[in-house]
Protein backbone atom coordinates (compact mmCIF):
# COMPACT_ATOMS: atom_id res chain seq x y z
CA UNK A 1 0.00 0.00 0.00
CA UNK A 2 1.77 2.91 -1.11
CA UNK A 3 2.16 6.39 0.58
CA UNK A 4 0.37 8.12 -2.05
CA UNK A 5 -3.06 6.11 -1.76
CA UNK A 6 -2.79 6.96 2.39
CA UNK A 7 -2.59 10.54 1.77
CA UNK A 8 -5.12 10.36 -0.96
CA UNK A 9 -7.90 8.67 1.58
CA UNK A 10 -6.44 11.32 4.26
CA UNK A 11 -7.11 14.28 2.26
CA UNK A 12 -10.42 13.12 1.07
CA UNK A 13 -11.59 12.84 4.64
CA UNK A 14 -10.30 16.45 5.33
CA UNK A 15 -11.71 18.02 2.56
CA UNK A 16 -14.92 16.26 3.65
CA UNK A 17 -15.10 17.42 6.96
CA UNK A 18 -14.20 21.05 5.89
CA UNK A 19 -16.62 21.19 3.21
CA UNK A 20 -19.35 19.94 5.77
CA UNK A 21 -18.27 22.32 7.97
CA UNK A 22 -18.65 25.12 5.47
CA UNK A 23 -21.65 24.62 3.77
CA UNK A 24 -23.49 23.97 7.26
CA UNK A 25 -22.16 27.44 8.85
CA UNK A 26 -22.72 29.43 4.97
CA UNK A 27 -26.64 27.59 4.53
CA UNK A 28 -27.39 27.98 7.89
CA UNK A 29 -26.80 32.19 8.15
CA UNK A 30 -27.84 32.44 4.16
CA UNK A 31 -31.16 31.35 5.44
CA UNK A 32 -31.50 33.13 8.13
CA UNK A 33 -30.10 36.46 6.28
CA UNK A 34 -33.73 36.08 3.95
CA UNK A 35 -35.95 35.34 6.66
CA UNK A 36 -36.55 31.47 7.26
CA UNK A 37 -36.76 30.38 10.56
CA UNK A 38 -33.98 29.35 12.88
CA UNK A 39 -35.59 26.26 14.30
CA UNK A 40 -36.22 25.10 10.58
CA UNK A 41 -32.66 25.61 9.85
CA UNK A 42 -32.02 23.92 12.69
CA UNK A 43 -33.85 21.03 11.74
CA UNK A 44 -33.03 20.84 7.90
CA UNK A 45 -29.85 22.41 6.78
CA UNK A 46 -28.17 21.98 10.08
CA UNK A 47 -29.42 18.18 10.85
CA UNK A 48 -28.62 17.04 6.78
CA UNK A 49 -25.73 18.95 6.68
CA UNK A 50 -23.95 16.73 9.04
CA UNK A 51 -24.39 13.86 7.06
CA UNK A 52 -22.88 15.63 3.70
CA UNK A 53 -20.17 13.38 3.72
CA UNK A 54 -22.03 10.63 3.30
CA UNK A 55 -24.61 11.55 0.80
CA UNK A 56 -21.05 12.62 -1.50
CA UNK A 57 -19.11 10.05 -0.80
CA UNK A 58 -22.27 7.43 -1.59
CA UNK A 59 -23.55 9.35 -4.41
CA UNK A 60 -20.12 9.50 -6.08
CA UNK A 61 -19.22 5.98 -5.36
CA UNK A 62 -22.44 4.99 -6.81
CA UNK A 63 -21.99 6.93 -10.06
CA UNK A 64 -18.62 5.93 -10.49
CA UNK A 65 -20.48 1.84 -10.40
CA UNK A 66 -18.91 1.06 -7.04
CA UNK A 67 -22.44 0.17 -5.43
CA UNK A 68 -20.74 -2.38 -2.56
CA UNK A 69 -18.89 1.27 -0.99
CA UNK A 70 -22.44 3.82 -1.57
CA UNK A 71 -24.54 0.71 0.53
CA UNK A 72 -22.02 -0.04 2.94
CA UNK A 73 -21.38 3.85 4.48
CA UNK A 74 -25.08 3.70 4.64
CA UNK A 75 -25.14 0.93 6.89
CA UNK A 76 -21.73 1.17 8.65
CA UNK A 77 -22.38 4.77 9.50
CA UNK A 78 -26.04 4.30 10.73
CA UNK A 79 -24.36 1.50 12.98
CA UNK A 80 -21.91 3.46 13.67
CA UNK A 81 -24.08 7.04 14.65
CA UNK A 82 -25.91 4.61 17.14
CA UNK A 83 -23.94 2.70 18.79
CA UNK A 84 -20.54 4.57 19.14
CA UNK A 85 -21.72 8.32 19.45
CA UNK A 86 -24.48 7.68 21.43
CA UNK A 87 -22.27 5.61 23.60
CA UNK A 88 -19.54 8.11 23.39
CA UNK A 89 -22.18 10.94 24.20
CA UNK A 90 -24.23 9.17 27.13
CA UNK A 91 -20.52 8.39 28.81
CA UNK A 92 -19.35 11.86 28.85
CA UNK A 93 -23.14 12.55 30.55
CA UNK A 94 -26.47 10.71 30.57
CA UNK A 95 -28.49 12.37 27.73
CA UNK A 96 -31.84 13.40 27.73
CA UNK A 97 -34.27 12.15 25.05
CA UNK A 98 -36.91 14.37 23.78
CA UNK A 99 -40.63 12.52 23.85
CA UNK A 100 -41.44 13.56 20.14
CA UNK A 101 -37.93 11.36 19.49
CA UNK A 102 -39.82 8.36 21.57
CA UNK A 103 -43.29 9.30 19.50
CA UNK A 104 -42.46 9.59 16.21
CA UNK A 105 -39.17 9.95 14.90
CA UNK A 106 -37.72 6.73 16.17
CA UNK A 107 -40.65 4.65 15.13
CA UNK A 108 -40.17 6.28 11.66
CA UNK A 109 -36.33 4.97 12.19
CA UNK A 110 -37.09 1.47 12.94
CA UNK A 111 -39.82 1.56 10.13
CA UNK A 112 -37.18 2.82 7.39
CA UNK A 113 -34.56 0.42 8.93
CA UNK A 114 -36.98 -2.60 8.32
CA UNK A 115 -37.43 -1.25 5.10
CA UNK A 116 -34.13 -1.60 3.57
CA UNK A 117 -34.35 -5.27 3.88
CA UNK A 118 -37.43 -5.86 2.02
CA UNK A 119 -36.30 -3.51 -0.91
CA UNK A 120 -32.99 -5.68 -0.96
CA UNK A 121 -34.68 -8.81 -1.22
CA UNK A 122 -34.20 -9.16 -4.76
CA UNK A 123 -30.62 -8.05 -4.43
CA UNK A 124 -30.49 -4.23 -5.85
CA UNK A 125 -31.60 -1.11 -5.12
CA UNK A 126 -32.92 -0.12 -8.25
CA UNK A 127 -33.80 3.29 -9.31
CA UNK A 128 -37.53 2.78 -8.66
CA UNK A 129 -36.45 1.76 -4.90
CA UNK A 130 -34.42 4.95 -4.93
CA UNK A 131 -37.06 7.41 -6.16
CA UNK A 132 -39.32 5.79 -3.75
CA UNK A 133 -36.81 6.28 -0.79
CA UNK A 134 -36.06 10.20 -1.86
CA UNK A 135 -39.76 11.31 -2.14
CA UNK A 136 -40.19 9.97 1.02
CA UNK A 137 -37.59 12.11 2.26
CA UNK A 138 -39.23 14.28 0.91
CA UNK A 139 -42.32 14.16 2.58
CA UNK A 140 -40.71 14.00 6.12
CA UNK A 141 -38.74 17.08 5.99
CA UNK A 142 -42.42 18.71 5.20
CA UNK A 143 -44.00 17.01 7.86
CA UNK A 144 -40.59 18.02 10.20
CA UNK A 145 -41.31 21.93 8.73
CA UNK A 146 -44.74 21.85 9.30
CA UNK A 147 -44.64 20.69 12.97
CA UNK A 148 -41.62 23.06 13.79
CA UNK A 149 -43.84 26.40 13.23
CA UNK A 150 -43.81 27.80 16.89
CA UNK A 151 -39.95 28.65 17.97
CA UNK A 152 -39.76 28.38 21.06
CA UNK A 153 -37.40 30.69 23.23
CA UNK A 154 -35.20 27.42 23.91
CA UNK A 155 -34.36 26.55 20.61
CA UNK A 156 -33.80 30.22 19.57
CA UNK A 157 -31.10 30.54 22.04
CA UNK A 158 -29.41 27.04 21.13
CA UNK A 159 -29.05 28.17 17.79
CA UNK A 160 -27.81 31.48 18.79
CA UNK A 161 -25.67 29.73 21.18
CA UNK A 162 -24.32 27.52 18.26
CA UNK A 163 -24.29 30.16 15.34
CA UNK A 164 -23.97 33.07 16.64
CA UNK A 165 -26.23 36.20 17.23
CA UNK A 166 -28.49 37.18 13.75
CA UNK A 167 -27.16 40.58 13.66
CA UNK A 168 -23.22 39.52 13.02
CA UNK A 169 -24.52 37.50 10.46
CA UNK A 170 -22.44 38.85 7.15
CA UNK A 171 -23.11 39.02 3.81
CA UNK A 172 -24.97 37.77 1.73
CA UNK A 173 -22.68 37.14 -0.95
CA UNK A 174 -20.00 35.70 1.51
CA UNK A 175 -22.04 33.30 2.88
CA UNK A 176 -22.89 32.00 -0.90
CA UNK A 177 -19.02 31.76 -1.16
CA UNK A 178 -18.67 29.44 1.64
CA UNK A 179 -21.38 27.41 0.37
CA UNK A 180 -20.10 27.26 -3.20
CA UNK A 181 -16.58 26.28 -1.53
CA UNK A 182 -18.02 24.15 0.82
CA UNK A 183 -19.84 22.44 -2.31
CA UNK A 184 -16.48 21.87 -3.99
CA UNK A 185 -14.57 20.41 -1.19
CA UNK A 186 -16.95 18.14 -0.28
CA UNK A 187 -17.04 16.83 -4.06
CA UNK A 188 -13.22 16.48 -4.08
CA UNK A 189 -13.10 15.05 -0.91
CA UNK A 190 -15.63 12.35 -2.15
CA UNK A 191 -13.74 11.48 -4.88
CA UNK A 192 -10.61 11.24 -3.37
CA UNK A 193 -12.15 9.22 -0.68
CA UNK A 194 -13.92 6.74 -2.41
CA UNK A 195 -10.61 6.11 -4.38
CA UNK A 196 -8.53 5.62 -1.34
CA UNK A 197 -10.65 3.74 0.31
CA UNK A 198 -11.04 0.96 -2.86
CA UNK A 199 -7.00 1.13 -3.41
CA UNK A 200 -6.72 0.15 0.18
CA UNK A 201 -9.61 -2.74 0.01
CA UNK A 202 -7.60 -3.86 -3.12
CA UNK A 203 -4.45 -3.79 -1.17
CA UNK A 204 -5.81 -5.21 2.29
CA UNK A 205 -7.30 -7.92 0.12
CA UNK A 206 -10.47 -6.99 1.87
CA UNK A 207 -13.76 -6.12 0.13
CA UNK A 208 -15.30 -2.90 -0.72
CA UNK A 209 -18.33 -3.81 1.27
CA UNK A 210 -15.86 -4.52 4.79
CA UNK A 211 -13.86 -0.69 4.33
CA UNK A 212 -17.26 0.93 3.26
CA UNK A 213 -18.77 -0.52 6.56
CA UNK A 214 -15.98 0.30 9.18
CA UNK A 215 -13.32 3.25 8.10
CA UNK A 216 -15.12 5.25 5.42
CA UNK A 217 -18.39 5.02 7.77
CA UNK A 218 -16.59 6.81 10.24
CA UNK A 219 -14.52 8.61 8.30
CA UNK A 220 -17.90 10.37 6.89
CA UNK A 221 -19.45 10.31 10.73
CA UNK A 222 -17.42 12.37 12.14
CA UNK A 223 -19.15 15.59 12.16
CA UNK A 224 -22.18 13.85 14.14
CA UNK A 225 -18.98 13.11 16.61
CA UNK A 226 -18.52 16.78 16.97
CA UNK A 227 -21.79 17.68 17.21
CA UNK A 228 -23.52 15.13 19.56
CA UNK A 229 -20.39 14.93 21.78
CA UNK A 230 -19.83 19.19 21.90
CA UNK A 231 -23.74 19.27 22.35
CA UNK A 232 -23.70 16.81 25.11
CA UNK A 233 -20.95 18.68 26.99
CA UNK A 234 -22.31 22.04 26.65
CA UNK A 235 -25.71 20.47 28.44
CA UNK A 236 -27.51 20.83 24.53
CA UNK A 237 -28.40 16.89 25.16
CA UNK A 238 -31.51 16.57 23.45
CA UNK A 239 -29.49 17.84 20.44
CA UNK A 240 -26.99 15.43 21.07
CA UNK A 241 -29.89 12.22 20.52
CA UNK A 242 -31.86 14.22 17.89
CA UNK A 243 -28.69 14.84 15.15
CA UNK A 244 -28.22 11.31 15.02
CA UNK A 245 -31.78 10.21 14.70
CA UNK A 246 -32.12 12.80 12.13
CA UNK A 247 -29.01 12.08 10.48
CA UNK A 248 -29.75 8.16 9.99
CA UNK A 249 -33.17 8.85 8.58
CA UNK A 250 -31.92 11.09 6.56
CA UNK A 251 -28.85 8.57 5.31
CA UNK A 252 -31.60 5.53 4.60
CA UNK A 253 -34.08 8.42 2.80
CA UNK A 254 -31.84 10.83 1.12
CA UNK A 255 -28.21 9.53 0.64
CA UNK A 256 -29.41 5.75 -0.02
CA UNK A 257 -32.08 6.94 -2.52
CA UNK A 258 -30.04 9.50 -4.41
CA UNK A 259 -27.39 6.70 -4.61
CA UNK A 260 -29.92 4.31 -6.26
CA UNK A 261 -31.26 6.86 -8.42
CA UNK A 262 -27.71 7.33 -9.53
CA UNK A 263 -25.97 4.15 -9.89
CA UNK A 264 -25.97 3.00 -13.52
CA UNK A 265 -27.27 -0.73 -12.85
CA UNK A 266 -28.96 -0.13 -9.23
CA UNK A 267 -26.95 -0.50 -5.74
CA UNK A 268 -26.02 -4.52 -5.56
CA UNK A 269 -27.54 -5.75 -1.93
CA UNK A 270 -24.37 -8.37 -0.86
CA UNK A 271 -26.08 -11.83 0.94
CA UNK A 272 -23.37 -10.87 3.89
CA UNK A 273 -24.83 -7.51 3.85
CA UNK A 274 -28.69 -8.84 3.81
CA UNK A 275 -27.91 -11.45 6.90
CA UNK A 276 -25.76 -10.03 9.18
CA UNK A 277 -25.18 -5.72 8.65
CA UNK A 278 -28.47 -5.14 7.52
CA UNK A 279 -29.98 -7.00 10.48
CA UNK A 280 -27.49 -5.66 12.75
CA UNK A 281 -28.51 -2.21 11.77
CA UNK A 282 -32.35 -2.60 12.19
CA UNK A 283 -31.25 -4.04 15.57
CA UNK A 284 -29.44 -0.73 16.82
CA UNK A 285 -32.69 1.20 15.82
CA UNK A 286 -35.24 -0.88 17.84
CA UNK A 287 -32.74 -1.06 20.88
CA UNK A 288 -32.97 2.81 20.77
CA UNK A 289 -36.98 2.79 21.42
CA UNK A 290 -36.64 0.53 25.13
CA UNK A 291 -33.34 2.49 26.23
CA UNK A 292 -34.93 6.19 25.18
CA UNK A 293 -37.95 5.34 26.72
CA UNK A 294 -36.62 4.15 30.20
CA UNK A 295 -36.91 7.94 32.13
CA UNK A 296 -35.99 10.12 28.28
CA UNK A 297 -32.31 9.45 29.27
CA UNK A 298 -29.69 7.61 27.76
CA UNK A 299 -27.89 6.58 31.04
CA UNK A 300 -24.15 5.69 31.46
CA UNK A 301 -24.15 2.40 31.46
CA UNK A 302 -26.60 1.77 28.29
CA UNK A 303 -23.69 4.32 26.99
CA UNK A 304 -21.29 1.73 27.72
CA UNK A 305 -23.28 -1.00 26.30
CA UNK A 306 -23.89 0.49 22.96
CA UNK A 307 -20.22 1.01 22.67
CA UNK A 308 -20.04 -2.26 23.54
CA UNK A 309 -21.76 -3.92 20.95
CA UNK A 310 -19.94 -1.38 18.40
CA UNK A 311 -16.32 -2.65 19.04
CA UNK A 312 -18.13 -6.27 19.62
CA UNK A 313 -19.54 -5.30 15.64
CA UNK A 314 -16.57 -3.90 14.59
CA UNK A 315 -14.21 -7.02 15.77
CA UNK A 316 -16.58 -9.57 14.56
CA UNK A 317 -16.59 -7.93 10.44
CA UNK A 318 -12.56 -7.82 10.92
CA UNK A 319 -12.82 -11.57 11.65
CA UNK A 320 -15.12 -12.61 9.59
CA UNK A 321 -13.42 -10.83 6.49
CA UNK A 322 -9.61 -12.10 7.44
CA UNK A 323 -11.83 -15.50 8.21
CA UNK A 324 -10.39 -16.07 11.60
CA UNK A 325 -10.76 -19.14 13.35
CA UNK A 326 -12.56 -17.18 16.20
CA UNK A 327 -14.90 -15.67 13.97
CA UNK A 328 -17.50 -18.60 14.15
CA UNK A 329 -17.49 -18.90 18.05
CA UNK A 330 -17.40 -15.24 18.74
CA UNK A 331 -20.13 -14.99 16.62
CA UNK A 332 -22.47 -17.54 17.79
CA UNK A 333 -21.42 -16.64 21.30
CA UNK A 334 -22.98 -12.96 20.66
CA UNK A 335 -25.96 -15.01 18.97
CA UNK A 336 -26.83 -17.16 21.79
CA UNK A 337 -25.93 -15.68 24.63
CA UNK A 338 -24.94 -11.88 24.65
CA UNK A 339 -27.86 -10.35 22.38
CA UNK A 340 -30.68 -12.32 23.89
CA UNK A 341 -29.65 -11.27 27.52
CA UNK A 342 -29.44 -7.60 26.62
CA UNK A 343 -32.87 -7.91 24.38
CA UNK A 344 -34.69 -9.31 27.90
CA UNK A 345 -32.72 -6.73 30.12
CA UNK A 346 -34.17 -3.89 27.70
CA UNK A 347 -37.22 -5.48 28.05
CA UNK A 348 -37.68 -5.39 31.69
CA UNK A 349 -36.68 -2.01 32.01
CA UNK A 350 -39.32 -0.76 29.25
CA UNK A 351 -41.75 -2.27 31.39
CA UNK A 352 -40.78 -1.18 34.87
CA UNK A 353 -40.65 2.54 32.82
CA UNK A 354 -44.25 2.00 31.33
CA UNK A 355 -45.96 0.93 34.85
CA UNK A 356 -44.48 3.64 36.34
CA UNK A 357 -45.99 6.00 34.31
CA UNK A 358 -49.29 4.48 34.38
Amino acid sequence: MSALTLGLFGLGLVLLIAGAELLVRGASRLATAVGISPLVVGLTVVAYGTSAPELAVSVQAAFAGQAEMALGNVIGSNIFNILFILGVAALVVPLAVAQQLVRWDVPLLIVLSALLPLLGLDGTIGRGDGLLLVALGIAYTVWVVRHSRKETRAVAAEYKHAFGPSGSTPSTVIQLVWVSVGLVLLVLGARWLVAGAVAIAHALGLSELIIALTIVAAGTSLPEVATSVLASVRGERDIAVGNVVGSNIFNLLSVLGLSGVVAPHGITVPAAALHFDIPVMVAAAIACLPVFFTGHVIARWEGALFLAYYVAYTLYVILAATRHDAASVFGLAMLLFVLPLTAITLAVLALRAARLQD
